[in-house]
């Protein structure tokens, strides 16, 4: 069952939008591997405006993810992004998800 999550919202330079849209696509692959998300989504909101969400079973989940990944992505932003990233942790009230 899902019960957390985080929405991080990320504007990426003009110039190296595409650049962190590929970046984002090969991310998904660490996340599985990692086994904590249920699920994880890498979204583009608008030309240089993405987001990620991810939601997880419990919030020790949500932490590890969080201690295992952010680091590296504020290092990617120092180069990528217009700032820092904006990470929400939010709370899932309700969901469908497949298998459950």
């Amino acid at each position: 069952m899902v019960n957390v999550g985080l929405l991080v919202s990320i504007e990426a330079k003009p110039d190296r939008a595409d650049e962190f849209a590929a970046r984002l696509g090969s991310v998904v692959e660490i996340v599985r591997a990692e086994g904590k998300a249920v699920v994880w989504f890498g979204l583009r909101l608008g030309p240089t405006t993405f987001a990620i969400y991810d939601a997880f079973a419990n919030d020790e989940d949500r932490q590890a993810h969080l201690d295992a990944n952010l680091g590296a992505l504020l290092k990617a932003g120092e180069e990528l992004f217009t700032g820092p990233p904006t990470v929400q942790r939010i709370d899932v009230v309700a969901s469908l998800v497949p298998g459950e």
